[in-house]
């Protein structure tokens, strides 16, 4: 007579708006395809405060506060069941108690593991696929990552829920881990499916949990059109608007790129730190820097400090 495995424990998935909002088009796309139900709700008024009144028809409706909602799922198999937890909005105070009740109420559950998705923005191509790395709360639950081909995430931070949730949960004895999706750093404020989809791609071979993916992979397609679109023409913008200098050093012939940093003249030095300068004020300024580093053909030397821009992932 042989023993049946027992179920192992379920993990709990939860999401927050971010960057490309990566994180919830992933959760809300979990929940469409496994048909999870709705099982809980956590009082979120400790966490929000109202700041405004909506008016109607000249009249005062009653204030709601973002709400956090928890979805659940059986697996029909000897798989395990999944618990989904996603909050509407971040709160301003008291992130990290936010996040211990999160995981207190998914405990109750018995819960084995904690999972969060978050995008990392990058200077990858809109047509290329997105990559995906990860960050866990032990060594052990990092090892995991790796044996599935997971890199690990390069050294930052991970702003807001997305990444305080893991600390919530090491904090009560449950191991987690967050899974990063890259994202074109010019488009960090456009929803990208296919970021959601590459982060749950991962996710499914390590929870053990078919997910049919089809559905974002068309709006991915959409998506990726767009952005390719976009920015070519804020490509051919900046070389229409380009100033002078630029434009006569545009129609020199081609040089060699230099072999290092040094090789570069006191002018191109003064004209990339402007250009550093202004895109640490305005991201969307980056695309003229990115463009200017290739032109001189030293984007590998200023890669670093050029991804540092966008370093804090959500």
């Amino acid at each position: 007579m042989s023993l049946q495995q027992p179920k192992p424990r379920p993990w709990l998935i939860a999401a927050w708006p971010g960057m490309g909002n990566v994180a919830v088009l992933a959760v809300t796309h979990l929940i469409e395809q496994l048909r999870m139900n709705p099982c809980g709700e956590l009082d979120t008024t400790p966490f929000f405060e109202a700041t405004e009144v909506q008016v109607r028809s000249g009249l005062t409706h009653r204030v709601e506060l973002p709400r956090g909602l928890f979805f659940c799922w059986s697996n029909p198999g000897r798989g395990r069941d999944l618990v989904v937890f996603i909050g509407e909005a971040q709160p301003q105070t008291g992130t990290l108690e936010y996040a211990r009740e999160v995981v207190l109420e998914a405990k109750k559950r018995d819960v084995e593991r904690v999972v969060t998705f978050a995008s990392l923005a990058s200077a990858m191509h809109p047509s290329l696929p997105s990559k995906v790395s990860g960050v866990a709360t032990d060594t052990v639950t990092l090892d995991e990552l790796r044996r599935a081909e997971v890199r690990a995430s390069p050294d930052g931070q991970i702003g807001g829920l997305n990444g305080l949730l893991l600390i919530a949960a090491a904090n009560l004895g449950v191991s987690g881990f967050c899974l990063l999706a890259d994202i074109p750093y010019f488009a960090m404020r456009v929803a990208n499916p296919k970021a959601a989809r590459a982060a749950l791609s991962v996710f499914s071979l390590l929870a053990e949990v078919d997910i049919p993916l089809e559905k974002l992979d068309a709006q991915a397609a959409i998506v990726d059109r767009a952005l390719i679109e976009a920015l070519e023409q804020m490509e051919q913008s900046l070389g229409e608007d380009a100033p002078s200098a630029s434009r006569d050093e545009e129609e020199k012939p081609e040089v060699s790129p230099p072999e290092d940093e040094k090789a570069l003249s006191e002018p191109d030095r003064a004209r990339i730190e402007r250009l550093f300068d202004a895109a640490k004020k305005n991201q969307g300024k980056a695309v003229a820097l990115k463009k200017e580093l290739d032109r001189l053909g030293v984007f590998p030397e200023y890669e670093g400090r050029f991804l540092d821009l966008f370093r804090r992932t959500e």
